[in-house]
């Protein structure tokens, strides 16, 4: 395992290159309604993030089971957990649920950043999924300090969502992040306290709790790509990059754009 620690300068181009994945949910926040498709999404991502300098990460991202990734964003609807491959039969409808994951490359480092938008008015059940995965990205930065563990941000998420009665998905995780979008260490989203690798001041992580509501078994879908829920109930994540400091972790992503579209919902 080989973690890169960052220095102060790399750190605020990484800064910039988060900002701007949270400008492109921002600018994609304003067109997710009824009757769009995932597709019409992807192509105002792709467009948004090049007219700001920036390559879209996802798009041709190597795959061990298929083909490349086709797009620029993953659009994971309902029973979709991530992956979600932008396409035009997929057209959204008043109380879907949509995570949409985003990475950027500018100036020579990464950017990834994950949200779980209702499309018009959803039930207070999956409300409640939302709310409950987004509270507990949060209580795991909490954990993303010097000296602590990567299985204190993995327990911090696991008991919250778990006591609330929704699975933790075991099989996809976060990770480190730098010039590549995916570095060491891996950051589970379940683990015990004081396990795992350490985490020392000036490392970048993405955390990103993906929870379903109800058993946390998955499978991979036709297309190579998407993984959705067994039991085909919905699901949700929330991602940020952050860098790990003493005291108090930095968030280096921003859901301010989106928050100012769709309020502050959950």
């Amino acid at each position: 395992m080989k973690i890169f620690l960052k220095t102060e300068d790399e750190i605020e181009l990484m800064r910039q290159a988060n900002q701007l994945v949270g400008d492109t949910l921002g600018e994609l926040a304003k067109h997710i309604k009824p009757g769009v498709t995932t597709l019409q999404l992807d192509k105002i991502a792709d467009e948004f993030i090049r007219d700001n300098g920036a390559i879209p990460t996802f798009k041709g991202f190597p795959n061990p089971y298929g083909g490349p990734f086709p797009a620029s964003i993953c659009t994971s609807v309902n029973d979709a957990v991530v992956h979600g491959v932008p396409n035009d039969d997929t057209i959204l409808k008043e109380g879907d649920i949509i995570s949409i994951d985003c990475g950027t490359l500018l100036n020579g480092f990464c950017g990834d950043s994950c949200y779980t938008f209702c499309v018009g008015e959803v039930s207070e059940e999956v409300k409640q999924l939302l709310r409950t995965t987004k509270e507990s990205l949060y209580l795991g930065i909490e954990q993303a300090v010097a000296g602590r563990h990567v299985g204190d941000i993995g327990s911090a998420v696991q008991d919250y969502c778990e006591k609330h009665g929704y699975g933790v998905v075991r099989e996809l995780t976060g990770h480190g992040i730098g010039h590549e979008m995916h570095e060491d260490p891996q950051v589970p989203n379940y683990g015990r306290r004081g396990n795992g690798p350490s985490l020392k001041a000036s490392m970048c992580i993405a955390i990103e709790p993906m929870i379903t509501m109800g058993k946390r078994d998955i499978w991979l879908d036709k297309d190579r790509w998407t993984i959705r829920t067994q039991d085909h109930k919905p699901a949700a994540h929330f991602e940020h990059t952050v860098v790990v400091r003493k005291g108090k972790a930095e968030i280096l992503s921003s859901f301010e754009e989106v928050e100012k579209v769709e309020g502050k919902l959950y």
